[in-house]
């Protein structure tokens, strides 16, 4: 058998892949993760007394993926529009005779996909989330060593006031640690599905709802209530999860890439060796905020299409089914990569706190304005204290400005408009913030 390429093969799969994900995400994980199933489905069977226990141990012992080849699978699935039909036919002839009438007894082909997806996504959850608690790890040792070290917070792409490096890491790990919940409970959640030709189980008679508890059972999944053929909140669940990831560790990354501009300079991703040009040996690009944001760009394509497939017809859906499995597949392929890389990104990150001051300084205190304002409000009232420091704000120097006016000098000495300047103490509750995000991400109080 020649081995089918893992999504992170080629020329540009590595780009967007991380390799233990998508070694679960390769052709042959999703075989083996049907054969899986077909394996649960005659043991379940067994179990109940449908078929003979024999026959079973026989069917499993040929669900075996290095037996088949994917490829010729995949070819052969053109004629019937899903790849559980020919290996069903090629499962059935590698048993013996007299077991072949009970492969595949009692299913249809989308209980096989559809549990088999199930079992690959729980499979792939399990490297993707050990990058994403790296990623908390990361994002939370910065929180917590930066805490204090103050910079300039940006709205609407301008100079706002005074923040810290802390609390915009703090906001990261909570984004990161919000999805990382979200992906631990759904993949708990997702079910298994049997269901037969049209969701009854009438293959099994009045003992399918047992055969259906005993085959999830098998694979370690939960059972479903119900087949959900056409009800796919399983796969909604999953897809706003993954989702949701990549708009976690997209955020971080953009704010990576914009604070690594030279015009800016306050961080800069680590690893020697990375970020070359190959046209200007002077520039050392933020590759991994570059790649997580690509990432993060692909998500709400594959999102919506999984959420437009989810509107499916009376039992079984035409054409909606089949359009959610490479879909999800990448949306699984691209959400590990970004999880892995956003980890790197953050473990590797250099802190410039000088740079952070001296842009925050670069103004001439003009970012505590509002400071100032809010020092001279009790005495001149808010509208009056508003136009006195917005003339102040008009001339080159805000500090000289504020210290030459008259009316300014009648309420704040040179002790008040020293303390009104220095951003340390315009931070508001930003320090009580970083701990809250801290204690959320220890799971302190859960």
């Amino acid at each position: 058998m020649r081995p089918s390429s893992s999504p992170s093969d080629g020329l540009l799969g590595g780009l967007s892949g991380a390799p233990d994900v998508d070694a679960e995400l390769s052709d042959p994980s999703v075989l083996q993760a049907m054969l899986d199933v077909e394996a649960a489905l005659v043991r379940a069977a067994a179990d109940a007394g449908i078929l003979p226990p024999p026959a079973a141990t026989a069917i499993v012992e040929q669900c075996r993926a290095e037996r088949y080849d994917p490829g010729a699978l995949g070819r052969a699935a053109d004629a019937t529009g899903n790849p559980v039909v020919p290996l069903v036919a090629e499962l059935t002839a590698a048993v013996p005779e007299d077991a072949r009438a009970w492969v595949h007894f009692g299913a249809t082909s989308q209980d096989v996909l559809d549990t088999a997806l199930v079992l690959v996504a729980v499979r792939a959850l399990g490297p993707l989330l050990r990058h994403l608690d790296a990623a908390v790890d990361a994002a939370a040792q910065l929180a917590d060593a930066h805490r204090y070290t103050v910079m300039v917070a940006r709205t609407l792409g301008q100079q706002a006031a005074p923040t810290t490096f802390g609390l915009k890491a703090a906001g990261w790990l909570t984004g990161l640690v919000e999805t990382r919940d979200r992906l631990r409970q759904t993949r708990t959640a997702q079910p298994a599905q049997l269901g037969g030709a049209v969701g009854t189980l009438a293959a099994y008679g009045p003992a399918g709802a047992e055969v259906a508890q005993r085959f999830a059972a098998h694979l370690g999944l939960p059972p479903s209530p119900l087949p959900w053929h056409t009800r796919r909140q399983p796969w909604l669940d999953l897809t706003a999860a993954l989702g949701g990831l990549l708009v976690a560790a997209g955020k971080v990354a953009l704010d990576v890439g914009l604070l690594a501009q030279n015009e800016v300079g306050e961080v800069a991703e680590g690893g020697a060796g990375r970020g070359g040009s190959s046209a200007m040996p002077h520039k050392r690009n933020p590759v991994d905020s570059v790649l997580v944001t690509a990432a993060a760009r692909r998500g709400p394509g594959l999102v919506a299409t999984l959420f437009a497939a989810a509107v499916q017809e009376h039992e079984r859906a035409a054409g909606a089914w089949h359009a959610e499995w490479e879909p999800l597949l990448e949306l699984l392929h691209v959400a590990g990569g970004a999880a892995a890389r956003c980890a790197r990104m953050l473990h590797g990150l250099q802190i410039r706190p000088n740079k952070m001051r001296e842009n925050l300084d670069a103004t001439g205190g003009l970012l505590l304005a509002e400071a100032v304002a809010a020092r001279l409000a009790p005495a001149v009232g808010r509208g009056v204290a508003h136009d006195l420091v917005t003339r102040a704000a008009s001339e080159p120097s805000f500090r000289a400005a504020l210290l030459a006016d008259p009316e300014v000098r009648a309420h704040l000495s040179d002790t008040e408009i020293a303390e009104a300047l220095d951003p340390h103490r315009w931070l508001g509750s930003a320090g009580r913030f970083v701990e809250n995000a801290l204690a959320a991400a220890r799971g302190v109080g859960r």
